[in-house]
């Protein structure tokens, strides 16, 4: 019989491709906890079959309760853009606690690096939506060296989506100049910033799900490369054979720009958050942590590292360069009727990357 994992964060663009990864061979049967059974997002992973929706949301403990009863293991990946870093925290416990109480054998946390901690708790490095996670996750290998006798746990951590720098209101949106030239002006000096490529995101969890000795306790942090925007540029103008480059901006003259999440700087991180909360950041508060993280780890020697000879280890055919994945972006698009690279890096053709712009910022809890 094929394991059944249940999975919180299944529609998500991480959810997605972990989701066809599982079933991709039937020896998985992922039960998807969704708000919208009839979503399209929802819909097509139903239609991969061993895919079986429950409504409800991980914010209900009942709802989780149901979800983890049955299962043999679980992947959970709250959004913390819709509760906001405080009532994330509150429910990442509780399905921890919950998934041990209902007999789940291996738990996986949807993780992001805790950069408060690892900058030694400098108050440039506060972004809420990566210490909301980065604080259970440390939180979770700790219970799991008493509780792994009943339930074994590990952490998968990433990081900003490389999708993300050709992708519609992010942090890194891109906008072609008037003299046609692809730019990327962002506060991030001769940082790097280590992006993840979705589709090996499936191969890194179900990696996890089939060792589970081995990943007993491990934080597996997965990314590309540490990718400096000056060789982002360089590796966009080579694939696609358009002028591209990057302009280190100040945080002021980024948030003052009408691209990208700066539009949105004086609202909440967590459209659900309750404004007066003083836990509550603003996105400029939370964003301006972010980009710091970035600006302080450059090539792997910062703030935020990573262990690629790990990851090679385990997942040999995963994509190494930026340039690698613009290639492979380059054929899929095209294929997909997206067109090309350049064509949709066009303002009018920037698409969301992310399911919280699909949904518009909103949402129930």
């Amino acid at each position: 019989m094929p394991q059944k994992i249940f999975i919180v964060g299944g529609t998500g663009a991480q959810g997605m491709p972990i989701v066809k990864s599982l079933v991709s061979d039937k020896k998985y049967h992922c039960r998807i906890l969704t708000r919208d059974t009839s979503s399209p997002r929802a819909q097509e992973l139903l239609a991969l079959g061993n895919v079986e929706l429950v409504s409800g949301t991980f914010a209900n403990q009942s709802d989780l309760r149901n979800g983890f009863r049955g299962c043999d293991g679980a992947f959970v990946n709250i959004d913390g853009f819709n509760t906001g870093e405080k009532t994330e925290t509150y429910w990442a416990i509780r399905a921890y606690e919950l998934a041990l109480e209902e007999g789940i054998k291996f738990f996986v946390y949807g993780n992001l690096d805790f950069g408060y901690q690892l900058g030694g708790y400098d108050a440039k490095f506060r972004c809420g939506h990566y210490d909301g996670k980065g604080r259970i996750g440390e939180w979770i290998l700790f219970q799991n060296q008493k509780n792994q006798g009943r339930m074994r746990a590990a952490l998968f951590t990433t990081g900003p989506y490389i999708d993300m720098v050709i992708g519609q209101r992010t942090p890194m949106t891109p906008y072609v100049d008037k003299d046609g030239v692809v730019t990327w002006a962002v506060p991030l000096g001769q940082g790097a910033v280590p992006h993840v490529c979705l589709q090996d995101c499936g191969v890194y969890v179900r990696w996890l799900f089939e060792n589970p000795q081995e990943a007993n306790g491990l934080n597996l942090a997965v990314a590309i490369e540490h990718v400096r925007y000056e060789e982002l540029a360089r590796a966009f103008e080579k694939v696609t054979g358009h002028p591209a480059r990057f302009v280190d901006v100040d945080l002021d003259t980024y948030w003052s720009s009408n691209r990208g999440v700066a539009p949105g700087g004086d609202r909440i991180t967590g459209y659900n958050a309750d404004a007066k909360d003083p836990a509550a950041m603003t996105n400029r508060q939370n964003f301006t942590g972010f980009w710091n993280l970035w600006k302080h780890s450059g090539g792997n020697k910062g703030v935020v590292r990573r262990d690629y000879a790990l990851l090679d280890k385990i997942h040999p055919g995963r994509v190494r360069s930026v340039e690698e994945w613009f290639r492979q972006e380059e054929q899929r698009g095209v294929k997909a009727g997206k067109g090309s690279l350049w064509e949709r890096v066009q303002e009018e053709n920037l698409g969301p990357v992310l399911k919280i712009a699909e949904d518009g910022f909103r949402g129930r809890l």
